[in-house]
């Protein structure tokens, strides 16, 4: 069996030689998981760098998009791989400016461009960058997206099919436990987490804020304006694993609040509320029912505080409802298998799907027999009807 050498370009700072050192973890998003004696993955290297090289780094991602000299820096072990995977747009479209530039050579190396952010941000681009997205997408072999919502807009804005993948949960961090019962505290704890640009902190504040009927745990790096502040809402980080499970177990709820999105924003949340057994109350935006139904989640509408609360009476009113979401959450992130291990499953079959139709088709001896009679006919024809100047006449 021949070996496929794959390259995954991460963003800087997700080098697994550094990215949570002696844990032994593998790569942050389990793309590790395809390592085999088919599969021979490499990732990309963060380089050390001193402050004004990195300042003049992170200028040039502002103006272009994406990183593009940290992929510069990565461009021998991009251009010696068969294949290149990568997890956002900030790094296919780095890595498809790069194989423009240099990959033109006999065989370079085919292009896994994963998008999550980019087709939200696309009405707002202006022409010039829509244009010059284009001719780097174009150099994409296959493109990929993380909810069906985002691959049907590939289809609306660049006349692109898309595959849907599903994201997965690192079980090693989070081990599936099925909850044995459901008890609310009152005040009613509801824990909330994420710093992805789409989440709705304000309605979150809105709906239980000011309201000694909850205690609500917010945790983010993103800014939290001084005039949404309440006295029953704490808002700190949790950054770390174990901050993040001292959370999800005081918590009653799982909130995740969202602004309307086309990128499954929150999804690893819920597949965290899931593996711990904690019922969930969730925007209904991005495409989550790809991975979550009704039966296991309580989705509200968009901006919605009056919903948001409601939801969260319902579950406090009836327990057992509240479990059986609970449950039913669990059962699904095991049925589904919306592991890391799938995750990386997905771009195992994927990639051999794009080398099958890259490869020419084995031909027997009687077919190639056939197709060079086939051949010395065409050329016969040609010449014959061809103007006498190209059949050497004057």
């Amino acid at each position: 069996m021949s070996v496929t050498h794959v390259h995954v370009h991460l963003f800087y700072g997700a080098d697994p030689r550094y990215y949570r050192k002696g844990e032994n973890i593998g790569c942050l998003y389990g793309y590790h998981h395809a390592e085999s004696p088919e599969f021979a993955l490499s990732y990309s290297q963060d380089a050390r760098e001193s402050a004004p090289v990195r300042l003049a780094r992170r200028a040039l991602k502002a103006v272009l998009g994406f990183d593009f000299i940290h992929t510069w820096r990565n461009r021998a072990a991009i251009l010696n791989s068969d294949v290149v995977w990568t997890h956002t747009e900030h790094e296919h479209l780095s890595v498809a400016l790069l194989l423009l530039l240099l990959g033109r050579r006999a065989a370079p190396p085919m292009l896994l461009a994963q998008s999550v952010w980019l087709l939200d941000k696309w009405p707002h681009y202006g022409a010039l960058r829509r244009a010059f997205y284009r001719k780097l997408i174009a150099r994409a072999d296959m493109l990929t997206t993380l909810a069906s919502e985002n691959a049907a807009l590939c289809r609306d804005y660049l006349k692109r099919e898309a595959r849907h993948v599903y994201y997965g949960l690192n079980t090693a961090d989070f081990p599936v436990r099925e909850p044995e019962a459901w008890t609310p505290h009152a005040p009613l704890r509801i824990a909330a987490i994420g710093n992805d640009r789409d989440r709705d902190w304000e309605t979150l504040i809105k709906a239980f804020g000011h309201d000694a009927r909850y205690t609500v745990k917010l945790a983010t790096r993103r800014r939290i304006p001084a005039s949404l502040h309440a006295p029953n809402v704490e808002i700190a980080s949790a950054s770390g694993l174990k901050k993040q499970h001292a959370l999800y177990d005081w918590a009653d709820v799982i909130v995740v609040p969202l602004r309307p999105n086309s990128h499954a924003s929150g999804i690893t949340v819920m597949l965290e509320a899931a593996a711990v057994g904690k019922p969930m109350i969730v925007t209904n935006v991005g495409a989550l029912a790809d991975y979550f139904d009704g039966k296991a989640v309580s989705y509200v509408p968009p901006f919605d505080t009056q919903a948001l609360r409601e939801a969260a009476n319902r579950l406090v009113a009836q327990p057992a409802v509240a479990l059986a979401q609970a449950r039913a959450a669990a059962a699904q992130l095991v049925s589904r298998d919306l592991t890391t291990q799938h995750f990386a499953q997905q771009h195992v079959e994927i990639t051999r799907e794009m080398l099958r139709l890259a490869r020419p088709q084995p031909v027997s001896a009687r077919g190639r027999a056939t197709a060079a009679d086939d051949a010395k006919a065409n050329e016969t024809a040609v010449m014959r009807h061809a103007p006498s100047e190209a059949r050497g006449g004057r």
